[in-house]
C-alpha cells in the first residue's frame, strides 16, 4: 500500500509540475492546516511543484488550536495565514459570519453536487470523510442502516464518539437528528442501548477492533486503511445515507497573496488536486475522480442533508439536547 501511494502521489507531482509552465503566481504563501502532517507535506509538494514560483510556509495542528491561534493573530491585529485548510464547514460558516473569508465566486465547481461547496464561494470542500458503521467481524450480525444498531443484540455494544469532543461527531449528529426517519429519537434509542459517548473516533475504532465493543460510529479511512492489513472489522456504508466532513479551504479576506491563495484553491478542487486525496488514502469530493480501494464508487454512496449555518446557529441547543439524552 506504502509503495502504490508512493507511486501515485510521484505521478501527481510529475503532472503537476508538468502544469506549472505559463503561471504567473508568485510570492509567499501562509497555509493554516490541520491535515496529517505527511498529508500536509504532499499537499504542500504538489501545489509547490504545479507552481514553483510560490513559497509556502505552513502551519499545522488540529482545527480547534488553528483558530485559537488564529484568534490571537486577529486580537493582536495580525492575521498570518492566505488560506486554511481545516476539518469542518461550521467552522468556516463562523468565520464567514466575521467577515473574515474572502468569496471566490470564478472558482471553477460546476462538477460538484449541489450542497458540497458554499454558494457564495467563501470555502470549498475538498474531500469527503463520511461517518458510518464500524464492526467486529465477531459480531452478531452485519449492520446495513443505522436502525439496525437499535437492534436488542446490539445492547451494550456500541461504541461512540462524543460530539462535546470531536467536530466529526458533531455533524454527524446533526446530521442523523435532522433526518426525518431517525430524529432525536435515535438518540434517545442509542442511549436506552447503553452507548457512553466518549473521546474521538480513534477511541471507537480501538474499542471495535480490539473486541470490546461490536459496533461503532467511525470516519470512513480509519477502517477502511485497516482493513487490507488483516485488521478484524468491517465497515458499512448504511442505507440511509452517511454524514460527511469535507476539509474545507478558504482564502482569508487579510490574505496578503490573493493570486496564489486563489491558485492553491483552484489545484485542491481540480481533478489533480483530487486524485491527490484519493492517493491519501480519501474519499475525493469530485464525482469523477475514483475512490481509493475499498470505497465504493462514489454515485453509491449517499450524504445526508447537512446545513452548516444552522449548525453553528444552533449549536448549543444541539449540545443541550445530547447532554440531556446521554447524562453527560
Amino acid at each position: 500500500m506504502k509503495l502504490t501511494m508512493t507511486t501515485a502521489l510521484a505521478g501527481l507531482l510529475l503532472a503537476t509540475g508538468a502544469m506549472a509552465q505559463g503561471t504567473d503566481v508568485s510570492g509567499k504563501l501562509v497555509l493554516y492546516t490541520s491535515q496529517p502532517n505527511a498529508d500536509a507535506q504532499a499537499t504542500v509538494d504538489a501545489f509547490a511543484a504545479a507552481h514553483p514560483g510560490v513559497e509556502i510556509e505552513w502551519v499545522r495542528d488540529g482545527t480547534t488550536e488553528i483558530m485559537a491561534r488564529l484568534e490571537a493573530e486577529y486580537v493582536a491585529g495580525q492575521p498570518q495565514p492566505d488560506v486554511l485548510l481545516i476539518a469542518d464547514t461550521v467552522t468556516m460558516e463562523g468565520l464567514e459570519a466575521l467577515d473574515r473569508l474572502l468569496a471566490y465566486p470564478e472558482a471553477d465547481v460546476a462538477a460538484y453536487a449541489p450542497g458540497i461547496m458554499d454558494p457564495e464561494g467563501y470555502y470549498f470542500s475538498t474531500k469527503l470523510i463520511t461517518t458510518g458503521i464500524i464492526y467486529n467481524t465477531a459480531a452478531p450480525f452485519v449492520p446495513t442502516s443505522w436502525a439496525d444498531l437499535l437492534r436488542p443484540e446490539a445492547q451494550g455494544q456500541i461504541a461512540m464518539p462524543s460530539p462535546l469532543t470531536s467536530g466529526a461527531a458533531t455533524i454527524h449528529m446533526v446530521a442523523l437528528t435532522s433526518n426525518p426517519a431517525l430524529g432525536w429519537a435515535y438518540y434517545e434509542g442509542l442511549a436506552a442501548q447503553g452507548a457512553n459517548p466518549q473521546g474521538g473516533n480513534g477511541g471507537v475504532y480501538r474499542a471495535v477492533a480490539g473486541g470490546e465493543q461490536m459496533f461503532g460510529f467511525v470516519v470512513d479511512f480509519l477502517p477502511l486503511r485497516e482493513i487490507p492489513k488483516g485488521a478484524p472489522v468491517g465497515f458499512v456504508f448504511p442505507e440511509e445515507g452517511v454524514s460527511a466532513v469535507t476539509e474545507p479551504v478558504a482564502i482569508l479576506s487579510t490574505a496578503r497573496n490573493v493570486p496564489a491563495a486563489k491558485a492553491f484553491v483552484d489545484f485542491l478542487i481540480s481533478p489533480d488536486g483530487q486524485a491527490l486525496a484519493a492517493a491519501q488514502g480519501y474519499l475525493p469530493a469530485h464525482p469523477d475522480v475514483a475512490a481509493p480501494e475499498g470505497f465504493p464508487a462514489r454515485d453509491q454512496i449517499t450524504l445526508m442533508p447537512f446545513d452548516p449555518a444552522d449548525a453553528l446557529a444552533n449549536a448549543n441547543e444541539y449540545r443541550l439536547r445530547f447532554i440531556d439524552i446521554f447524562g453527560q
